[in-house]
């Protein structure tokens, strides 16, 4: 320790010298006006901790609180509260509350004396009592959350902002711990905060639509929205819709079902979104239905993957719609199908996305170049490549030839490139108030 650093120690506090012990014992010089006495009386136990807490940071030293419940005042028989010594380093500077029988809070002992050197000034900003995350700093949290920030990211944000981390007023930690406690104070009402909003927009927004549904155990198992703005793109653009049911986005493994269609430049636009809690035939079904009663009629086409039980759903409730499987998530399952020796085989890639990817060809033709790579690479008992072949005229442009808006079916996955730009923002970990000011 420097001389300097000796003389503005002595400042800060007096030093005392035990004569038995030999042990140091330091007394902070502070104002009158904030050092607490006994005597003092103070409305409410918090009040007197503030207190406390004010002529610590002062005195540049932690303090916190307990409460012995054990302790009763013999006169006033209430329960006595006071703060008791620090367990990690044996300091016993403390206050002791007792409550009057006027409920006031009073000071009946106060030890000033600590056994340590108190914190150096540069090192104030690390005391709790000197760190806080102000309305500003949470404002700011929680905008950088709605784009996927972290409170790490937003932290070192903060930090750079202020002009380093002792201009910050609080720490990485804070930040966490002011995120953690913003999520439990969503805790179960998560889902009835989220559908709370979707009224209060639906009377701001007439054209606005919404529905949901909730299971025997209460728990929200569906959920459909489409604003006014979706329904514009649709009335535009709805000819070909897809949708994915692939994309888990929140902590409760609600699926994120995105509507796509192509815009008039080949780009996505959403026509709406779901989340469901479980991917079965009614689910779909109800689903189905919400998206007809949003938009007033069925799509011309409609693209999915091959589950069985969205098939089943669509002939039910969207049977004048062509129903159309999705070439990108055949194409990626061929190359795990197939095996790696021939999924790296370039005159096998070749011919068969000459086959497959051709919209040019009549289905003879498809028909015998499909057999002939079949016959050349010894695929004709392949289980898989049969269901395929089965199934061709929901998948192979070849048979689309008379119908209008083939060119924009043959297209790779649309909600894959949906799902990829919603994961920008979003992560299985967001509650569903987090996901919504996401979206």
């Amino acid at each position: 320790m420097s001389s300097a650093d000796s003389v503005d120690h002595i400042s800060k506090w007096e030093e005392r010298v035990c004569l038995n012990s030999g042990r140091k014992f330091y007394k902070p010089k502070v104002s009158g006006s904030i050092r607490p006495s006994v005597g003092m009386f103070f409305k409410s136990f918090d009040e007197a901790f503030a207190f406390y807490q004010r002529y610590a940071l002062t005195a540049e030293f932690h303090v916190s609180k307990e409460i012995d419940s054990g302790s009763v005042d013999e006169n006033s028989k209430k329960i006595v509260r006071r703060n008791r010594g620090s367990k990690k380093v044996g300091c016993n500077a403390h206050v002791k509350l007792i409550l009057e029988n006027n409920n006031m809070f009073k000071i009946y002992y106060f030890e000033e004396e600590h056994n340590y050197i108190f914190v150096e000034d540069e090192d104030i900003h690390f005391l709790p009592a000197a760190r806080s995350i102000d309305y500003v700093k949470e404002s700011f949290i929680s905008g950088l959350s709605a784009i996927n920030i972290g409170f790490v990211k937003a932290f070192n944000i903060i930090k750079t902002m202020y002009g380093g981390f002792c201009e910050v007023g609080a720490s990485k930690v804070d930040c966490k711990n002011y995120r953690r406690d913003l999520n439990l104070y969503i805790g179960e009402y998560d889902a009835e905060m989220v559908v709370r909003r979707l009224i209060r927009k639906k009377e701001c927004s007439p054209g606005f639509t919404y529905d949901y549904v909730i299971g025997d155990d209460r728990r929200l198992k569906g959920l459909f929205w489409a604003d006014e703005q979706s329904k514009t793109n649709y009335t535009v653009f709805g000819d070909i819709v897809s949708f994915d049911a692939t994309y888990r986005s929140n902590k409760y493994d609600l699926v994120f079902v995105p509507f796509t269609g192509i815009d008039n430049h080949f780009r996505n636009v959403t026509f709406g979104g779901a989340l469901l809690g479980s991917e079965t035939a009614d689910f779909y079904r109800w689903l189905l239905r919400c998206f007809v009663n949003a938009f007033g009629n069925d799509p011309k086409v409609l693209v999915t993957d091959q589950d069985a039980a969205m098939k089943r759903a669509i002939k039910v409730v969207l049977s004048r719609s062509r129903h159309r499987l999705c070439m990108w998530h055949i194409w990626e399952k061929l190359k795990t199908k197939v095996g790696l020796v021939l999924s790296s085989n370039i005159d096998f890639n070749t011919r068969m996305t000459r086959v497959v990817w051709n919209d040019t060809i009549i289905p003879e033709d498809f028909e015998t170049e499909w057999h002939s790579i079949m016959s050349t690479f010894g695929l004709e008992n392949h289980e898989w490549l049969k269901d395929m072949y089965d199934l061709r005229f929901d998948w192979i442009p070849s048979y689309y030839h008379g119908e209008n808006l083939a060119g924009l079916m043959r297209t790779t996955s649309r909600c894959e490139s949906e799902n990829y730009f919603f994961d920008q923002f979003c992560n299985p970990r967001c509650t569903l108030v987090e996901f919504f000011t996401h979206f």
